[in-house]
């Protein structure tokens, strides 16, 4: 693995953001089906928000800067080649509806098969 994306894969976990410290409050210790999920996790050249490598599930919390269209789409098109199933909410989304975002997850990682 690149120890620079490594590394920046630690900082990322100190400074999280108000949307990310929120979902993983919920989604760490197994609280989502028995699920394991891990934040900040390098993926390839990529450094995605939170995996669930169980259900190939990966859940971005995006803000403003994600907003101009087709800044994700390479990543996204990557992350799926390679059987992953990518979830994005808006910050705001996941502040303001966190059980609603939760429910999209967890819906999600039902029907996602284990591969």
């Amino acid at each position: 693995m690149n120890s620079n994306l490594t590394s920046l894969s630690r900082n990322l976990r100190k400074r999280h953001t108000d949307a990310e410290r929120l979902l993983w409050q919920h989604l760490r210790s197994k609280q989502i089906e028995g699920l394991k999920f891990r934040r900040q996790e390098p993926i390839g050249k990529y450094i995605v928000d939170f995996v669930c490598f169980e259900k190939k599930v990966v859940i971005e919390a995006d803000g403003g800067q994600h907003a101009e269209e087709g800044v994700d789409k390479e990543r996204d098109k990557w992350l799926n080649k390679e059987g992953f199933q990518v979830l994005r909410f808006w910050n705001n989304e996941v502040l303001l509806n966190p059980r609603g975002v939760l429910e999209g997850i967890r819906e999600k990682c039902l029907k996602s098969p284990s591969p």
